[in-house]
């Protein structure tokens, strides 16, 4: 009797403990923060989850190693406010600081016309000229002078810098949802890179601290820079030679020459049609794949814009990618909203 009533008190115990473990399970995910926390739920919130859960689960169907789990991200327009461009508002900032050195310029397209603050004139220059007068004001702001100087006055704009609808640093019109979904793939195993057509130099100076992705997962237009003595110290000294433009179809280039992977993740944004060749080149992966692409339809907390021909949007029906409303998806895009 006294064994039988032992072991009924034992399995009493032991029900009683799984009990107690279920419920501060329950409560502990209960407890956690939501990843996603900006992001409205809906079907495009919960295809990214089951994305993440499906190929990060091991012995799963869709499981995919975390050597493989790549993934990309364009910029302008996806990371952070493209309206207005930010890197052509330093390529303004710098001919309004040089111009005291160059008086000829006043009168000499196309630094006139940024000093006049004609952007109609860049406009036509890249739709009729396919953006030589912009290619030589970044020439004569990018290049002939050592990679710290560079740097440093990169810092500065950003440091100083006002977005002209916010009153915002740059680095504070951020997207916050972005934000999130970089973290949670991060913490799901992922690596994450910054794949744009900006400035690889430029980028790689704010992409650390404003969005966690490291310096050399950075991937973006560059030039060969220059390995030489000035004033008897070695410096890389940035250059205008060998341009390689890192954009539309040439993107996957530079993800390949950088990565030598094709990502599983690619996410870019409705502008120019430029991220078109980034989540097409995601869609070869044979593992499983995901897409996303940013629609700018929110006129009122951001801009409202689209592409003549709906380039982009075409291809994300084509390829049954993921399209993002800023208007409907997003409870919030700025961290400062």
């Amino acid at each position: 009797m006294r064994i039988c009533r032992t072991k009924a008190t034992l399995a009493a115990i032991i029900s009683a403990l799984l009990v107690w473990v279920a419920l501060a399970c329950s409560t502990a995910r209960a407890q956690q923060p939501d990843p996603l926390s900006s992001w409205v739920e809906g079907p495009t919130r919960s295809a990214i989850i089951e994305f993440v859960q499906d190929v990060t689960t091991e012995g799963g169907p869709k499981y995919v190693p975390p050597e493989a789990r790549i993934a990309t991200f364009d910029n302008d327009g996806t990371l952070w406010c493209e309206q207005p461009v930010v890197q052509i508002e330093f390529v303004s900032y710098r001919i309004k600081q040089l111009a005291p050195k160059h008086l000829e310029w006043k009168d000499q397209q196309p630094y006139k016309a940024v000093l006049e603050g004609d952007k109609r004139f860049l406009k036509n220059d890249v739709v009729h000229n396919h953006g030589k007068a912009l290619m030589e004001l970044f020439v004569a702001t990018h290049t002939g002078m050592p990679m710290e100087d560079f740097n440093r006055r990169v810092k500065v704009f950003l440091n100083t810098a006002r977005h002209p609808k916010y009153n915002q640093k740059y680095t504070e019109t951020i997207y916050q949802p972005m934000l999130e979904l970089l973290s949670y793939l991060r913490a799901n195993g992922f690596k994450t890179y910054l794949c744009s057509g900006g400035g690889l130099d430029f980028m790689r100076v704010f992409a650390e601290e404003t969005y966690g992705i490291v310096h050399e997962n950075v991937i973006g237009s560059f030039a060969m820079n220059k390995f030489k003595q000035v004033e008897g110290k070695w410096t890389i000294i940035k250059d205008k030679q060998n341009l390689f433009i890192n954009d539309g179809l040439t993107k996957p280039v530079g993800i390949d020459q950088k990565i030598g992977r094709i990502p599983i993740f690619a996410c870019g944004n409705v502008r120019s049609g430029g991220d078109i060749g980034q989540l097409a080149y995601s869609h070869t992966n044979e593992l499983p794949n995901f897409q996303l692409l940013i629609n700018h339809d929110d006129g009122v907390r951001e801009f409202a814009y689209a592409e003549k021909d709906n380039a982009s949007l075409n291809a994300a029906k084509e390829g049954e990618w993921h399209v993002v409303s800023m208007k409907m998806d997003w409870k919030r895009i700025f961290p400062f909203n």
